[in-house]
């Protein structure tokens, strides 16, 4: 599970408050500007440096802030330093609740820092050691960087990370960082820079398509204005010089392999769709999120197999007679550079880190695959299946039953992460087609789950959105299927489910079960049985609605380090609730000062009850005065409970709003 762990024992005190009955102000969601968002992210790190297991030699830099629009919350992720030496996997996220006060901590390292930085071997020795891992044409190698290494499930140690340069066998340029123990020279670990696989356009595999095109006099050339001057070049089947395309009429291509620009239509059109499908599914500006385009590389090497994100821009080979350049290989690659671009470092790609890397490509390129919704290659959870690497017309990979490739993995064991990340891919593939879609019912191809179980998916729309929010907030650079209780994609992606949709909601429950379904097995609790229907504000003797109070009694369990919520429904009653309006709670818990309650508004407004005071103190039962004279009665009122902190848990037993 990833560990999400806040201090204990930090007592806020609402001004105003009193035994019994605490006086509110209307407490409207305040959203923080993104300098107010880091400021208190920092000020939360420098009081709860215990949470991301912070040691005396740390020093830490924000690498960026995500704020929820809706509530003010915050997820701001750090990279970290020790004793002046990166920490690779030391990156975590730091998450403030609505208000700026410290929630959470999302974590790879699993205790403090406490190590020597004197190395026991040589730069030189180092580097000797990580030629070893390089196979094909070593072109150069850079002076080895003493660092810390914490990205496996081992303790830390002392590291010199070695960067070389170079041409493998099969033309992939390869940019390999090589971590060797500074201490005996043994290789832990290797990862490659290089991740494989308005005009009209008659493209190989989509039929005539639009693309957008930068005219100059009479000249056209291959450049989105829309997509932030994202450019497509050919590469002249040579592996340096790219001479971007250029058109006197602005039709381009025959849709045949023998006209060189019908293979740069595919390849501009696909990197177009997919920065659109992140704009407008994820809200994100373009790959790096900053507007700008990528350069996309055609016609790479001689009958070059292969394609591949670089760290700055897409390359695609010719293969055997058919370029790489399907939709869902752009958005596969590019997917690569969105990984990058969210998690400091990218997702390590070795491991079941690198497994979980790939599977999100595979995920990103079908999904802009369905995006596009282009008759020639409609959305269909095959990886590659126009490309035809494997000559024999099958695709690479198989979302819905990755072991069909006679190579990739359905379901999760203890030596998954030893074998490709190619196809340790399969588990996270096989488990977000389940979420998806399910295998009671598909058009897509058999699932079938590693326990047995038939599910019924959430649906495309909800399935992708949950793993973006689980990347976006939850992912560190060391995320892995099952970890030995910290950093986990089940975790994380439960997280997510939460954020979006609600503790134990269906969508939460669907999570659960697809990962259970492919082995990932966690720490969360199961939620039982279905959610009880909100209690309505009955009718009074007179026969109209009863608008003075309204309460839910059902218990709702409060497990450690989440949020749940109880609800109740008002109809039937005119007009704005009172400005001293009555929310009497009663909450049994072992140490209320965990504890965050919030009453929210039918409109989404949120209003502070209790934050985190009480300190050791059980229990809360008390009446508090809200002023919601803005609000309208009518509509559903939800109870908030946030468990903040780990190792007490409780319920809420009953709560009474009276407007």
């Amino acid at each position: 599970m990833n560990r999400s762990v806040a201090a204990v024992g930090t007592v806020v005190l609402i001004a105003g408050m009193a035994a019994g009955v605490a006086s509110l102000a209307n407490a409207a969601p305040s959203i923080p500007s993104q300098s107010t968002a880091i400021a208190q992210a920092n000020a939360a790190l420098a009081a709860n440096r215990d949470a991301i297991r912070g040691a005396d030699g740390d020093a830490y830099a924000v690498n960026r802030t995500i704020i929820d629009k809706n509530t003010g919350a915050t997820h701001t992720r750090y990279t970290r330093t020790y004793k002046g030496l990166e920490v690779l996997g030391g990156d975590f996220v730091v998450h403030n609740a609505p208000g700026g006060s410290f929630s959470s901590a999302t974590v790879g390292l699993s205790a403090a820092l406490r190590i020597s930085t004197t190395p026991g071997i040589t730069a030189d020795s180092a580097a000797s050691s990580a030629t070893r891992a390089f196979s094909g044409k070593l072109e150069k190698v850079a002076t080895p960087t003493l660092v810390v290494d914490a990205s496996g499930d081992g303790a830390a140690v002392l590291a010199y990370e070695v960067e070389m340069s170079g041409i493998k066998a099969d033309q992939t340029p390869s940019n390999l960082h090589v971590v060797v123990d500074a201490n005996t020279g043994a290789i832990r670990g290797a990862t490659d820079d290089v991740k494989h696989v308005t005009g009209t356009g008659n493209s190989l595999y989509l039929g005539q398509v639009p693309i957008d095109t930068t005219q100059s006099g009479s000249t056209y050339s291959m450049v989105d204005p829309v997509r932030g001057n994202g450019t497509t070049c050919d590469m002249n089947n040579g592996s340096s010089t790219c001479t971007t395309f250029t058109d006197p009429d602005n039709t381009w291509g025959t849709g045949a392999n023998s006209n060189r620009q019908s293979a740069g239509v595919d390849a501009h059109y696909g990197a177009a769709e997919t920065f659109d499908y992140f704009k407008n599914v994820h809200g994100r500006n373009g790959i790096f999120g900053n507007g700008a385009g990528v350069k996309s590389r055609v016609h790479y090497g001689n009958n070059y197999v292969n394609a591949f994100w670089d760290g700055t821009q897409m390359t695609y080979g010719d293969g055997n007679g058919k370029p790489l350049v399907s939709i869902d290989v752009a958005g596969h690659e590019m997917g690569h550079g969105i990984t990058e671009s969210i998690i400091p470092g990218g997702l390590t790609y070795s491991g079941e880190s690198g497994g979980l890397n790939e599977s999100a490509s595979d995920i990103w390129g079908n999904m802009v695959e369905f995006y596009a919704a282009n008759a020639s290659d409609p959305g269909d959870y095959n990886v590659g299946e126009k490309i035809d690497i494997n000559g024999n017309g099958t695709p690479l990979r198989y979302m819905y039953d990755p072991k069909k490739d006679g190579s990739s993995k359905n379901c999760w064991y203890s030596g998954l992460g030893s074998i490709d990340v190619h196809y340790s891919s399969g588990v996270g593939n096989l488990a977000y087609f389940l979420l998806a879609e399910g295998n009671d019912s598909t058009e897509y191809g058999v699932a079938t789950t590693c326990n047995g179980t038939t599910l019924a998916g959430i649906g495309r729309s909800k399935a992708e959105k949950i793993w973006y929010r689980a990347m976006d907030v939850y992912f560190t650079s060391s995320t892995k299927y099952v970890t030995s209780g910290t950093n986990d994609v089940r975790a994380a992606t439960l997280s997510a489910a939460t954020d979006l949709h609600g503790l134990c909601s269906p969508e939460y429950k669907a999570v659960q079960a697809v990962w259970t379904g492919v082995t990932v097995a966690g720490e969360d609790a199961p939620c039982g049985g279905t959610p009880t229907a909100s209690p309505t504000a009955t009718s009074s003797p007179t026969g109209g609605p009863n608008c003075a109070a309204v309460t839910n009694g059902t218990d709702v369990a409060i497990p450690d380090n989440t949020t749940v919520y109880s609800n109740v429904t008002v109809a039937g009653c005119a007009g704005n609730a009172s400005a001293t309006s009555k929310v009497e709670v009663h909450i049994v818990h072992t140490y209320i000062g965990d504890l965050v309650v919030s009453l929210v508004a039918p409109d989404g407004s949120a209003y502070v009850l209790h934050n985190r005071a009480g300190g050791s103190a059980d229990n809360i039962n008390q009446t508090y005065t809200v002023n919601l004279s803005t609000e309208a009665k009518n509509g559903t009122w939800r109870l908030r409970v946030q468990d903040a902190a780990s190792a007490d848990t409780g319920k809420i037993d009953t709560w009474t709003l009276t407007l």
